[in-house]
């Protein structure tokens, strides 16, 4: 992929200031514009920074009709009525209603939890689920990370007696369901502080106010924030403000005693014995949880994550992880078919997005398919498949540009929609499918800027090899956790060269194991370009050039560090 680079150096007074401020802190002066680039101006705005306290989370009354879910829960748990937590098949909805449960099951025994099956019920909640519920005589849901659309199926739900206490994120429309209470901060009537929890960081925000309703200390939920880690990193949403906080010692908690559920999960990713970062949930421990609900049926994975016997456990995770290998098998297929049917569509070059159908893809995948268009192509993309007579389908986007207005400028198409800035989810007529493309397709062009369509790295600092220390590498790992709207920096070194030991690597020789050095330092440096062999003959040729790279531990070498490179641009 041939990327943009863009670095605007700060100007004298700047530069000035960030470097007081670095020295202030005790950091390296390059890491003080990181610092600068996040809003953080003194010393004690970045010492808050660097240690996020669980003091700063909010109140949780704060969150409109906070105080009637608490009130119908604790009248439920008074009458002795059944109660079911019911929640999304992803890692997402399966890590909120195991944090549910798993709480209030300390308190309370008549409580069960449920997991729609995507092949037979589809997303959010079902008809089926509904019935479930009236015949095991269930007088209240707790439903996570969906049911803001679910306008038809409450009112359903309603008539057999049954209430709801909604706990979602994702964006509603101007009607709500008729449920007793709807936590979501994402309300436009809505007054909470922080808008961009996940499903599994509201179903937190319940069980706290909960807490504190009835007088049980807030450490006893001290051991759910693993989970809610895991709920940020998975789902993609902003490390920021609240989720920093959660994700900064729901981290600590995975690291130091995680739960059984997960700890097996860790186990079979080969995780064990180091520590863990939001990169090793995104593309280890969520993979395995969604692959449940993507072959399968996400109970499975709820099931695991509620596991109290580590034995039962292992087994339950060595089962989702055969899930994943066969999920990893279809998508590379899928993908490879979507590829070959993308370059088939007319006047790709001229198109701002990707719409494509096939009704013999499994549904289960789709959404990484359009993932990975997205990040091939660099523009919003749909992949839709045939299900019960429908389409149905994922949208994914590209940084900066909100899919889920796009998806919504064809709602009198959809039978129906739901999702945030990023990705989205829909079912519509097959007989439409043609129609949504183009008039997609229109929105988007309207709408997306220039830039927005170039794969492009963002630097942070240029640096030369001689500040790349593993004491460096220690001072930047006071940034994390990394994510949105705290991506992990990126750095740049100008007219490096190959120390004469680097060579290609990977069972398809695409991968290039580095030694390099630049001339202002002794420092030979390790790093590793991932698909970019096709540089490697420049390379050899002992020729400068200039790279863009993230900082990582050497894990084969503890005490150095290494050099993940995302791009090598030969000198001119």
């Amino acid at each position: 992929m041939n990327y943009k680079w863009n670095y605007e150096a700060p100007d004298p007074a700047t530069a000035a200031a960030e470097e007081e401020l670095a020295r202030q802190v005790g950091i390296h002066p390059a890491l003080g514009k990181l610092l600068f680039d996040r809003g953080i101006r003194t010393e004690a705005e970045a010492r808050h920074f660097f240690r996020p306290q669980l003091t700063e989370l909010h109140d949780p009354f704060m969150m409109d009709d906070m105080q009637v879910a608490v009130d119908r829960l604790n009248l439920a748990m008074g009458r002795k009525e059944r109660i079911l937590v019911y929640g999304d098949y992803d890692v997402d909805g399966c890590t909120a209603v195991a944090l549910v449960y798993k709480f209030l099951q300390q308190y309370y025994s008549n409580i069960d939890y449920y997991i729609p099956d995507r092949y037979e019920e589809g997303y959010g909640i079902s008809k089926k689920g509904i019935d479930f519920a009236a015949q095991t005589g269930v007088g209240l849901i707790v439903v996570l990370d969906c049911g803001i659309k679910a306008i038809d199926e409450i009112a359903y739900a309603k008539s057999l007696g049954i209430d709801f206490i909604i706990c979602d994120h994702h964006v509603p429309d101007a009607q709500l369901p008729c449920a007793v209470a709807i936590l979501n901060p994402k309300r436009t009537d809505n007054h909470y502080p922080d808008t961009h929890l996940s499903g599994c960081g509201v179903g937190f925000k319940f069980m706290q106010a909960f807490a504190a309703s009835n007088g049980i200390e807030f450490n006893k939920l001290m051991a759910l924030l693993d989970l809610c880690a895991v709920s940020i990193a998975s789902d993609i949403v902003p490390v920021m403000g609240e989720n920093r906080v959660l994700a900064y010692h729901g981290l600590r908690c995975l690291n130091s005693n995680p739960s059984i559920g997960l700890q097996a999960i860790i186990e079979v990713c080969g995780l064990a014995d180091r520590e863990l970062t939001m990169n090793d949930i995104i593309f280890k421990i969520g993979p395995r949880i969604n692959a449940s609900g993507r072959m399968q049926n996400g109970k499975e994975a709820v099931e695991l994550l509620v596991e109290k016997d580590f034995q039962a456990a292992l087994e339950k995770a060595g089962r989702i992880n055969l899930y994943n290998e066969a999920r990893k098998d279809l998508d590379k297929q899928m993908t490879e078919e979507a590829v070959e049917q993308v370059k088939d569509l007319p006047e790709l070059d001229n198109r701002r997005s990707i719409v494509i159908y096939n009704e013999a893809w499994h549904k289960g995948v789709i959404g990484i398919v359009a993932s990975r268009l997205t990040e091939q192509y660099y523009r919003p993309a749909v992949v839709l498949t045939r299900s019960e007579g429908m389409a149905t389908g994922s949208a994914r986007s590209v940084s900066g540009f909100d899919v889920y207005k796009a998806v919504q400028s064809c709602e009198d198409l959809l039978e129906n929609f739901g999702g945030h800035t990023y990705a989205a989810g829909l079912t519509l007529p097959v007989e439409h499918v043609e129609e949504f493309s183009r008039r997609f397709e229109a929105y988007v062009a309207a709408h997306i800027l220039d830039e927005q369509t170039e794969a492009s790295l963002d630097i942070d600092a240029v640096l030369d090899f001689k500040d790349v220390t593993f004491r460096f590498y220690q001072q930047l790992r006071k940034f994390a956790p990394f994510g949105p709207g705290n991506a992990k920096p990126i750095f740049c070194t100008k007219r490096v060269y190959d120390y004469g030991t680097s060579k290609v690597v990977g069972r398809g020789q695409e991968h290039i194991k580095l030694e390099l050095v630049d001339n202002k330092s002794n420092n030979v440096m390790n790093g590793i370009a991932f698909g970019q062999s096709s540089q490697a003959r420049y390379i050899k040729t002992k020729r400068a050039f200039d790279i863009c790279y993230t900082i990582e531990e050497n894990t084969h070498k503890r005490g150095e560090v290494q050099l993940q490179i995302d791009d090598i641009r030969p000198c001119q």
